[in-house]
């Protein structure tokens, strides 16, 4: 996994609170100075908008639905982001305690650098400094501990912030779904002279240092289901097809027998079982290391049976075999339709990582009909979730760039797009050349 950030290390053997935003310039020359009116801040929760960014599998450990919790010096890099929308003076503070011995905590402000006493063992809004906002958009705090400060333990629950912003946003609730990030979709529109859609073909191509851990990649999103690719670990990877049951629910026990999704078959190395919390279904899953920088073919198909309920099958493609292979096929009762509602969208499923951006690019669309005729996919609707339509993440981004779509999210990044918007990719790519009797 890559990552999109620099660590930086200061030999002090004291935790260290730096803002770090490349955005801000100090007003005035710090040594010790406190004399920073707070009065009026919002008190940004680092339960939602903190991370430890050198070593993200922290992030469970210390901190919580209360913030920073138990935290000592061990060498750790955490980092809170927040937004602004207009380029003003800035007053910083932090809403700390300590446990135990009392700790220092010294502030580096675009280079230059003060200590603050953490001392009280009550929450305590403490002075951090005053800051010129070169630019609007995202900037970043960072706290750094030091491993020579082993004994003492600090929670931190806010990061205060004080100024004339036109907007101040960051995560203010929904901890769990703001610290995973926005999630990110294209619609796409469906040519008029096209019949009921069986097939739908599309590709991605991950680049190199964008494939994430955490990251869903989803390539063939239908009405009832989505099949895609995922960073599961630094050693695993999977290819993903799932089918929501008819019956709505998040516990696929309480799916009654006769609206439970029924595996036709499967292919090789492939895990088939059913799934919750999101909807409750069949899932199948094959374990496969795909890499970045390659582009992967992937396929659906969506056939109503006379039993009113409909097949859907899904198959991927690996350049480096030249092969077409079987995910699974699924029969999902109560149901006559074609393909319909297609899609694509980009999430992170973890949020230790919801700090990091990722990016993919998604090309050479084509849905075949059952008039048998193939159409080419030229345009997409951008969209988005709840944590981006509510403000709560606003690091997200889509378009299209040399002839294929793209989607990017995560990471605190500035960017203009807006949700909703419509996007045309050039028409290039060649159609598709698959002899559907010979598929697995």
């Amino acid at each position: 996994m890559q990552t999109r950030f620099k660590l930086r290390f200061i030999g002090l053997s004291i935790l260290t609170l730096l803002v770090s935003s490349s955005q801000c310039s100090s007003e005035k020359s710090f040594s010790g100075n406190t004399d920073v009116n707070l009065e009026g801040g919002v008190a940004i929760p680092t339960a939602g908008n903190s991370w430890f960014i050198n070593q993200p599998f922290k992030n469970h450990q210390y901190i919580t639905d209360n913030g920073i919790e138990h935290w000592s010096g061990h060498g750790d890099t955490i980092r809170t982001y927040f937004r602004v929308g207009s380029a003003n003076s800035l007053s910083l503070g932090i809403r700390a305690r300590a446990r135990g011995e009392a700790s220092s905590v010294a502030v580096e402000v675009c280079g230059q650098a003060t200590e603050i006493k953490v001392t009280s063992a009550e929450f305590t809004d403490l002075p951090v400094g005053e800051f010129k906002l070169n630019d609007a958009g995202y900037q970043e705090v960072d706290i750094i501990s030091s491993p020579g400060n082993q004994n003492a333990e600090l929670d931190i629950s806010h990061i205060i912030v004080a100024g004339d912003f036109k907007e101040l946003d960051y995560v203010k609730d929904d901890f769990y779904w703001g610290r995973r990030g926005p999630s990110v979709h294209l619609r796409y529109n469906i040519p008029k002279e096209a019949s009921p859609i069986r097939y739908f073909y599309n590709e991605i191509t991950v680049p190199e240092g964008e494939d994430v851990q955490g990251s869903y990649f989803m390539a063939n999103g239908f009405g009832q289901g989505y099949m895609g690719i995922q960073v599961n670990s630094e050693v695993e990877r999977r290819i993903l097809f799932s089918v929501w049951s008819p019956f709505h629910t998040d516990n696929p026990d309480e799916i009654p027998e006769h609206m439970r999704i029924k595996l036709l078959k499967k292919g090789d190395d492939v895990h088939a079982g059913k799934f919750g919390n999101e909807g409750s279904g069949g899932q199948s899953y094959k374990k496969f290391m795909w890499k970045a920088g390659v582009t992967y073919g992937f396929l659906l198909k969506g056939e109503p049976t006379e039993s009113n309920s409909t097949r859907f099958t899904a198959w991927f493609f690996d350049p480096e075999s030249n092969q077409w292979s079987l995910i699974a096929s699924f029969e999902r009762p109560e149901t006559n339709t074609y393909l319909t509602g297609l899609h694509s969208f980009l999430e992170n499923f973890r949020t230790e990582t919801g700090f990091i951006s990722r990016k993919a690019y998604y090309s050479n669309q084509w849905v075949f009909d059952i008039g048998e005729n193939w159409h080419r996919l030229t345009g997409a609707v951008f969209t988005a979730d709840a944590t981006a339509r509510k403000k709560a993440r606003l690091d997200y981004a889509g378009g299209a760039e040399g002839g294929k779509f793209f989607m990017k999210n995560c990471g605190f990044f500035n960017s203009g797009v807006e949700i909703d918007s419509e996007f045309f990719r050039e028409p290039v790519g060649k159609r598709p050349q698959i002899n559907f009797e010979e598929l697995p």
